[in-house]
């Protein structure tokens, strides 16, 4: 069975960021994120995770 939300997974894992971290950036606990990526979100919402994956990850790279 595969998970729900995998894009989103998958883009933090390659990015190097951690879930916790996409939460916090969202403004939620990372408890309540987790359980919330259970179900498949709509398209709109995973826009704006993966659009808030990205700076998170182009912030780690200009850091180094």
């Amino acid at each position: 069975m595969m998970r729900a939300n995998m894009e989103i997974r998958n883009a933090a894992k390659k990015a190097g960021i951690r879930l916790w971290e996409v939460a916090a950036a969202c403004g939620v606990n990372d408890g309540n994120f987790s359980r919330k990526l259970r179900q498949e979100l709509p398209q709109e919402e995973k826009e704006k995770i993966l659009a808030i994956i990205d700076r998170l990850a182009q912030e780690k790279q200009e850091a180094i």
